[in-house]
């Protein structure tokens, strides 16, 4: 307290300690000191002594304000006159008064009451407060937006009902009673419709609870209708990708991560005879025990991590991988329905971070495919083989052709029965066969049957049985019996006799080569009418067939063999009892050239069967001729040029022809026969149809009709006959007749020509 002089009148105790003055100002009682010091114990010394200033110039003001001292206490500071009755001012009281913690509680309470207002606006879901009476006390932005109102339009003025679905209403008031009545039973989390201001709804998830000792609840809402439409488009799009899944043509199945199946389709229950049920959900590999019979890696476990061994790839053959797709084939021993050869695919399936989560894999069966392929690359081969063995039996009838026919000349020049005519025989003899191993080469490689009648198939077995061939195979198999079921209407076929009745002695060698110890051969015919495809052959034509069947009750062939036993040299037959070693190549030859097909099927220790299907035709049997008298194909003086680009060629047929009364010219080539026609005429040409070098025997023969219209010709040839053949008959050359021939052979070609009008 200060009297009007501004003299200290009394200072208290608490007054000195709380601003610490010192005795010589307490003792000294004057107000400037003392006003100074405490301006020096202030946070703002200026601004206390602007206050301390202004007060003693208007001396009757009052005054109160908060000091905060430089050690951090907080001072509540009230100052005012002392005023006598008259208006008069007596002096000035000071009071100060620490409120230091109250102030440090207030900041704290405003500090906290931020700080969770902050939380509240900005937890990134719209989020309110609500009264029991459902009134909403507090939003924050998030739910301005969500809602489409301002807080100025929900706070103490909405009630949270009136943003509800109606359908979700009752639900919601239930779940608010039971919160403030039975909270234990209440639940925290749920879903529900909201509608905004634009009358939309959204489909929100709710958190809400109890704000402690209060009847209020804080609510969290989640607007998750992007995430539920995103969840139904994710879920139809899994149904239809399970739905193609399901209908894929080929048998798929998906394995996830863990090895489990998760997918079974239609066609994999069709190929394994497993139903999806019994697989679904499986692991450890139990989706490989319908494929093999076992628990094993496939495909699928390689593009879900697993490593390949030695084993593994043993399994599959053309193992591949290309753009993360794995593909091989391979049997697969375990199918319903047996044995089959399988094209598989697998492919990893990624999430949207790139991570595997499962696999697929498509499983084709291509059992078919395979021996319709396996057919093409015998058939390409024979093509090949048929190019080299068209060459070779082009020169080696040459060869042939000399022999036989110099022999048949030689032996109607020895004496009957004399050693020299038996020498020359045995050469005849020799050079036929070889003739015939010819003929076995070109009718494998498919070049071989020129000669086609209208034959019955049982004629032509019944004829080989009562061969020598079959009379000495019975000799090496006495054990065997060979048993006929001959049907005794068959239709008419239309093909060669001889490469048919070789079809047959192959095919039952073949039959008893594979019987040890006793056993039976079975040889049937029948007509049967086919519409349908027979084991793969799609440009089969549905009509009446007449069937050749030779079975047998020996050891089988092995799965691993059945696909080889058509192609040439491949046998396991004793050497030497096989003809010539061509077997049933020579066989498939004699079949495709016939227009007919050929199914073999075997099992081991059970034996074989070899069905040959063959086409009818409607064309009558011709009564076979005999050999005939060598008066009727004599000739009558007429005259012949040999073109032949061979000259032992030229010298034999020189010697046949004149040998049947011909005059006989030859030449060397096309060019030198052109030269000799134009100052020579001929009745005939034998004209060979491969000459080198220079110009061919159609083209020889071309030319020669532009000079001589009418000129008659025969064609001779190693080869078989092929389409320049058929040209050169086209163009009027007359029949066409294979080296080596022999005198009957030639003669009659011969004859029938210059007969022909």
């Amino acid at each position: 307290m200060v009297d009007e002089q501004g003299k200290i009148i009394r200072m208290n105790h608490h007054l000195q300690e709380l601003w610490q003055v010192p005795r010589h100002i307490r003792e000294g009682h004057d107000k400037a000191l003392l006003l100074h010091h405490l301006a020096g114990r202030t946070r703002d010394p200026g601004e206390f002594s602007h206050l301390a200033d202004h007060l003693h110039r208007h001396p009757k003001d009052t005054s109160r304000n908060e000091i905060e001292l430089i050690d951090g206490a907080i001072l509540d500071q009230y100052t005012s006159p002392v005023l006598g009755r008259d208006g008069t001012c007596y002096g000035r009281i000071w009071t100060f008064r620490d409120v230091t913690s109250r102030e440090r509680t207030d900041e704290e309470l405003n500090t906290s009451e931020a700080w969770y207002r902050t939380i509240f606006e900005n937890t990134g879901t719209a989020m309110i407060v609500v009264e029991e009476d459902t009134t909403i006390s507090l939003a924050n932005t998030e739910f301005e937006n969500l809602t489409g109102y301002t807080k100025a339009e929900i706070e103490g003025v909405k009630s949270w009902t009136e943003f509800a679905a109606k359908e979700d209403l009752d639900m919601l008031m239930t779940q608010h009673r039971l919160r403030r009545v039975q909270p234990d039973f209440a639940r925290k989390n749920y879903e529900f419709r909201l509608v905004n201001k634009d009358g939309q709804a959204r489909e929100i998830h709710l958190t809400v609870d109890m704000i402690p000792n209060t009847k209020q609840s804080i609510a969290s809402l989640l607007d998750i209708t992007d995430r539920k439409r995103a969840d139904e488009t994710l879920k139809e799009s899994q149904r239809r990708l399970s739905e193609i899944i399901e209908f894929f043509p080929d048998a798929t199945l998906v394995v996830d991560k863990d090895g489990r199946v998760t997918a079974w389709n239609r066609a994999m229950e069709a190929l394994t005879g497993v139903k999806a049920e019994d697989m679904l959900g499986r692991g450890n590999y139990e989706y490989a025990i319908p494929f093999h019979g076992c628990r094993r890696p496939i495909l699928i476990d390689l593009v879900l991590g697993h490593r390949s061994n030695e084993k593994f790839e043993r399994v599959y053959t053309n193992l591949l991988t290309e753009g993360g797709i794995i593909q091989g084939e391979g049997f697969a021993s375990s199918l319903a329905a047996g044995e089959r050869y399988c094209s598989a695919k697998a492919v990893a399936l990624h999430d949207s971070r790139g991570e595997t989560v499962a696999a697929i894999e498509c499983v084709r069966d291509i059992t078919e495919q395979k021996r319709i392929e396996d057919r093409l690359n015998r058939a390409e081969k024979m093509e090949a083989l048929g190019t080299l063995a068209g060459g070779v039996a082009h020169d080696m009838n040459n060869f042939l052709g000399v022999l036989v026919g110099y022999s048949e000349l030689l032996m109607e020049t020895l004496p009957e029965n004399s050693l020299q005519q038996r020498y020359a025989r045995n050469i005849l003899q020799s050079s036929e066969r070889g003739a015939a191993i010819i003929q076995d080469l070109l009718t494998m490689a498919r070049r071989g049957v020129s000669v086609s009648e209208v034959i019955n198939l049982n004629k032509v077995i019944v004829d080989y049985l009562d061969s020598p061939e079959h009379e000495k195979l019975k000799s090496y198999h006495r054990n065997i019996l060979v048993r006929t079921e001959l049907e005794e209407d068959l239709f008419r076929i239309k093909g060669s006799p001889i490469h048919l009745i070789k079809t047959v002695m192959n095919l039952v060698s073949n039959a008893a080569e594979a019987i040890s110890g006793e056993g039976i051969i079975t040889i049937r015919t029948e007509n049967r009418y086919l519409d349908f495809a027979v084991n793969g052959y799609e440009d089969m034509q549905e009509g009446d067939y007449v069937v050749l069947s030779v079975s047998d009750t020996g050891e089988g062939i092995p799965e691993r063999d059945l696909g080889k036993i058509f192609e040439p040299f491949y046998t396991k037959k004793m050497m030497g009892r096989s003809g010539t070693g061509l077997g049933l190549a020579v066989v498939w030859g004699t079949v495709k050239d016939h227009h007919g097909f050929i199914d073999a099927k075997s099992e081991e220790g059970v034996g074989s069967t070899f069905t040959l299907y063959f086409p009818v035709t409607p064309e009558e049997l011709i009564r076979r001729q005999e050999k005939s008298d060598i008066a009727r194909y004599m000739g009558c003086g007429e005259s012949i040029l040999v073109v032949d680009d061979m000259a032992f060629q030229r010298e034999l047929a020189v010697n046949l022809l004149s040998r049947l009364n011909y005059k006989v010219c030859s030449v060397s080539s096309g060019e030198a026969a052109l030269e000799y026609l134009k100052t020579h005429k001929v009745d005939l040409l034998l004209l060979d149809m491969l000459m080198e070098p220079g110009i061919d025997g159609l083209e020889t023969f071309t030319r020669v009709r532009a000079i001589e219209p009418h000129q008659k010709a025969i064609i001779v040839s190693g080869f078989s006959e092929d389409e320049r053949v058929g040209k050169a008959q086209e163009l009027g050359a007359g029949k066409y007749v294979r080296k080596p021939y022999n005198l009957e052979k030639i003669g009659m070609a011969i004859r029938k020509e210059l007969d022909r009008r």
